[in-house]
């Protein structure tokens, strides 16, 4: 299960990394859970957990801090590129993301990112409208039933 090899690329800024840290502890067809320490240290975000959620396009992180407690759920726009040969997932980061306080509070973030990336080229019209849809129905789920059904495969692991 876990001899999958993670990427990540993001446009802004241009980098791809390989997630070689991060743990994966759960892995179906349609969503890969993962464990994580920060790539780079942070003074507020320690470690936390990600949902990959393969056929929907987007990743639901759960971010904490250094005493363990939630800093917030965090909630990228991706899409997914597998490649069989050598076992490995690329996430590709599409710039919009949510952001999940504690207390609840919503905030679509990194618009001006997504806007950005389209008109240096760095994206095309495919993955524009493939981010904004995505986001909408990642919105229309939290705003129907809130983070907890999109949080349940993290805190069900967390909580074994």
């Amino acid at each position: 299960m876990n001899n999958l090899t993670l990427f990540r690329r993001r446009f802004i800024p241009d980098e791809c990394v390989e997630l070689k840290d991060d743990i994966i502890i759960k892995r179906t067809d349609s969503v890969i859970v993962t464990k994580w320490k920060t790539i780079r240290t942070r003074s507020d975000l320690s470690n936390g957990y990600s949902c990959y959620y393969l056929d929907r396009g987007y990743k639901v992180s759960k971010f904490l801090k250094s005493d363990g407690s939630l800093l917030c759920w965090y909630c990228d726009i991706v899409t997914y590129e597998m490649n069989s040969q050598d076992n490995s997932l690329l996430v590709i980061d599409l710039l919009a993301d949510v952001k999940i306080s504690p207390e609840g509070r919503i905030r679509v973030v990194d618009l001006d990112e997504l806007s950005e990336a389209y008109e240096k080229r760095l994206i095309d019209e495919h993955l524009l409208k493939k981010s904004l849809l995505s986001l909408n129905r990642l919105l229309n789920e939290i705003y129907s039933d809130g983070i907890e059904p999109l949080a349940a495969p993290i805190e069900d692991l967390i909580n074994q």
